[in-house]
């Protein structure tokens, strides 16, 4: 009776679990990777040899040096800005502190060529700044010289001040979940302030610090209303070119190739550097820390620090947008509006919610499996992150559209109705469109999360008798709380300031509030426009609110468990 027991273990329920957890991980990545090999697959449709050509001799050395700057500047910066404010806020206690830890999330709701056209109308000639200056001191044009805002360094600056709280998110969390014995025992080491943070709690946190700075990145190669309107030559300026101007859709591709080719390098750096190690909290004495009290100097200096990011991030942009939306704003501001912040809340709350939910599966089906193919396989994942939103639409809506056109004519054959275009016609589609383009971002927040927690309570909690589900949502879920909230609060975000993808693949008479932003916008109609940003503002400050006190909540729960 023993023998056959062990015979059939490999049927056994946790064993069926286990397959059933890699084949759906499977179809998921396969579903999700399927716009982006459309985009490969037009490497070899052919095209006009000329227009690569072209592009080679003329403006594609203009794309890579733009890029590397964009890359260089922005990581750079979202790195210094994100951790600084974190750490600031997590281990310290200075006036404004509780204030601070949640209003610095806050530029993640402004969209960034909302902001880009914010500070153009703010600093531009005939904008406010310049006009009070030749008002005040009585100058003329040739008088002085004022910084143009519309250049790399102006595009560098708009991205660090929109995607910083990507990496403050992440690092917060990271450092809300480090254990104070740790620090405890660096400062009976010897260690100060200074020590305590280069030499423990930047290490731990490391993962998260550079899947935030990561995610950033991505967001900034893959953004195109903020450095079209600032005339920043890109290889996202050149795809849209090549792709809708030139209709060549090989270049268009080739374009593309090139852009994932920097994704790649940027993701096989880090993950190069950080070779075998690996970051565990192995200690029980995890309560919460209860941050050393700044005074004088040190106070205001953490004061300024803070504030100057959430000022220039949200505050200036926010209230000048206030202005025009209450001085002019959209005179068909109403029901409309209702139905457009009904539009874009019920689109961002599905594709957030399906987001975490595959990127739980595709992490925790990674981690059981320990297959380099299967980590392989989320790599390809979350690259579509850095793929132009346009070319994901394109990408989905080919074979979306042939399928669509196939499920009809079957159904209407079988009976005898047209159903008309199910899943194009309404908003499974973008929906899809959505989770191919933004499942990086919950994939990388879960994968740093849960590569924190040490494989050993996974073997302990397996002698208890636990099979991987009961394990799953017994030991790693509430460890992964916060961060899953953070990831579905990313992706949240994100999905209401998406504009190509829903640009093009939006049903009939169905618009969000960032196509009537960007409408009016790209008109220069920005006081028009100031009424549909601030409704994605407003929709998206609260949940950003809530999730980050509750990211804090339950990081202290668990710390004091």
């Amino acid at each position: 009776m023993q023998i056959a027991t062990t015979a059939s273990l490999p049927s056994s329920p946790v064993f069926r679990g286990l397959s059933a957890l890699a084949l759906a991980a499977l179809v998921i990545a396969v579903l999700t990777a399927a716009p982006i090999v459309s985009v490969w697959a037009n490497l070899f449709a052919g095209g006009t040899g000329d227009t690569w050509s072209h592009l080679v001799a003329t403006v594609l050395p203009e794309y890579v040096l733009n890029t590397l700057w964009l890359c260089l500047g922005v990581g750079c910066g979202v790195i210094v800005v994100g951790v600084s404010t974190a750490w600031l806020v997590t281990m310290h206690d200075f006036p404004g502190r509780r204030v601070f830890a949640w209003t610095l999330v806050l530029p993640l709701a402004v969209p960034a060529y909302v902001m880009a056209y914010t500070y153009t109308d703010l600093l531009q000639f005939v904008g406010p700044v310049q006009s009070g200056l030749r008002e005040s001191f009585g100058w003329q044009r040739e008088d002085y010289w004022f910084p143009d805002v519309r250049t790399l360094g102006g595009a560098i600056a708009m991205f660090i001040f929109v995607l910083y709280p990507y990496v403050y998110l992440l690092a917060r969390t990271a450092f809300l979940e480090r254990a104070s014995g740790m620090l405890e025992v660096g400062r009976s080491l010897g260690l100060g302030a200074w020590g305590s943070f280069f030499r423990i709690s930047l290490p731990l946190a490391r993962p998260a610090i550079a899947a935030g700075a990561t995610l950033a990145l991505m967001e900034t190669l893959a953004d195109y209303g903020t450095v079209a309107y600032f005339s920043v030559q890109t290889f996202t300026t050149g795809i849209y070119r090549a792709w809708f101007s030139l209709g060549d859709r090989a270049a268009a591709a080739q374009l593309s190739a090139a852009l994932l080719g920097f994704v790649v390098l940027v993701l096989l750096l880090e993950r190069t550097s950080r070779g075998r190690a690996r970051f565990h909290n192995t200690t029980g004495r995890n309560r919460p820390h209860p941050g050393r009290r700044l005074s004088g100097l040190a106070a205001a200096g953490a004061l300024f620090a803070c504030a100057v990011p959430l000022l220039l991030g949200f505050l200036l942009p926010a209230g000048l947008l206030l202005n025009m939306a209450l001085s002019e704003g959209d005179a068909q501001f109403g029901a409309r509006f209702a139905q457009l912040a009904g539009n874009s809340f019920t689109l961002a709350a599905l594709t957030a919610l399906l987001a975490v939910g595959f990127a739980l599966l595709l992490a925790y089906a990674a981690r059981l499996s320990r297959s380099r193919w299967r980590g392989m396989m989320n790599r390809i994942v979350g690259l579509g992150y850095a793929v132009p939103g346009s070319v994901i639409a394109v990408g989905v809506l080919i074979p979306v559209t042939r399928l669509d056109n196939w499920l009809a004519g079957w159904i209407a054959s079988w009976s005898g109705a047209n159903p008309g275009l199910l899943l194009t016609g309404g908003i499974a589609a973008l929906v899809y469109a959505y989770l191919a383009r933004f499942l990086a971002i919950a994939l990388q927040a879960v994968e740093a999360s849960l590569g924190k927690i040490t494989s050993s309570m996974d073997d302990a909690s397996r002698s208890l008798g636990l099979g991987q589900g009961a394990t799953l949502f017994r030991v790693h879920l509430p460890l992964l709380r916060g961060s899953l909230l953070t990831a579905g609060l990313l992706v949240f975000v994100d999905v209401m300031k998406e504009l190509p993808a829903t640009l093009v693949m939006r049903p009939f008479n169905f618009d969000t509030l960032a196509t009537q932003a960007y409408t009016l916008a790209s008109d220069e109609r920005l006081a028009e426009a100031s009424t549909a940003a601030l409704t994605i503002v407003a929709v998206g400050v609260l949940p950003l609110i809530a999730v980050s006190r509750q990211i804090a909540k339950g990081s202290s729960k668990t710390s004091a468990c």
